[in-house]
């Protein structure tokens, strides 16, 4: 995998910008988050003044996962196809909150079970057919983990070269609240119990299903926290990798990227400790119900 080398952000941006709010004729800190949000963002462009104005994705990547078989999720794989369907009609949640915020979405195939290739708005980067059940062996290969990080990256760096200065990560594939929660102990030695919630609305007997299937996949594999190319490729996704590829691509090239949801933050952690000025360039949208979200923000220091 290719070095990642990511700038430090600009301090004295942030300054100026922190002296502007000091300036204004109101309660210090009256917009609460915002005013240093605004501070961030003027450090990670390198610059107090900001011309033009925001113009975001979405990059919502793709992935099946070879433990939904274990019924991890409320929900059968097929409904990963009937998602993307939303999505290309434009119906779906995301859909509707991107024409909110005013963002484009662009979907990316990185490793479903589906052939998405008469759906020509889908864009496709296809790793593998979906990934292995990784309660009997890895969930991919070192070298696909690795590629679905590099795809990722190429897929942000493109956008960004197409003008978009904010990224928004998002992703479909039944049972990645599994794989994600599977990554998150992995990378934290928290157990399962502490980072596995109900998902989309488990029953009490599937729910603990959930937890016995990631349990036996840590047991199984052991993975090194301190290697988190291997983590992604004993217990991850597709999708989680791909998303993990364009935090680390938006911070290469000065660009914020929003992190959405647990899967989002989950990727976001790993991106960090692939490399760990990648942090900075983070901006969180909303915490997450799910129980894991907290120990993730925590370990980005949010």
């Amino acid at each position: 995998m290719q070095d990642i080398i990511v700038s430090p952000l600009n301090k004295e941006a942030a300054e100026i910008v922190h002296k502007n709010w000091q300036a204004v004729d109101e309660v210090p800190y009256q917009l609460g988050k915002v005013e240093k949000m605004v501070e961030k963002y003027a450090a990670i462009c390198g610059t107090p003044d900001f011309e033009g104005k925001i113009k975001s994705a979405m990059l919502l990547m793709c992935g099946d996962h070879g433990i939904a078989k274990y019924g991890v999720s409320a929900y059968p794989q097929e409904v990963t196809m009937q998602m993307i369907n939303g999505y290309m009609r434009g119906t779906a949640g995301a859909n509707v909150m991107a024409r909110h915020a005013g963002a484009d979405v662009f979907v990316v195939d990185m490793g479903t079970t589906f052939d998405l290739s008469h759906l020509p708005k889908v864009r496709n980067e296809k790793v593998a057919w979906g990934t292995e059940d990784f309660t009997k062996g890895p969930a991919m290969t070192r070298d696909q983990a690795e590629m679905a990080l590099e795809r990722g990256m190429k897929v942000a760096g493109e956008c960004i070269d197409k003008g978009y200065n904010m990224l928004v990560t998002a992703e479909m594939g039944i049972g990645n609240t599994t794989t994600s929660a599977a990554v998150l102990a992995a990378l934290t030695h928290a157990p399962a119990q502490a980072v596995t919630g109900r998902g989309g609305g488990l029953t009490d007997a599937a729910f603990e299903k959930k937890k016995q299937v990631i349990d036996r996949a840590l047991a199984l594999h052991r993975p090194d926290p301190a290697d988190p190319v291997g983590v992604l490729a004993a217990v991850g996704g597709l999708d989680l990798a791909a998303m993990t590829g364009a935090f680390l691509g938006c911070a290469q090239n000065h660009v914020p990227a929003v992190v959405d949801g647990y899967i989002s933050i989950v990727a976001a952690l790993t991106a960090v400790r692939l490399c760990p000025a990648a942090g900075e360039y983070l901006f969180l949208s909303h915490a997450s119900y799910e129980i894991g979200y907290r120990i993730a923000a925590q370990e980005l220091g949010q």
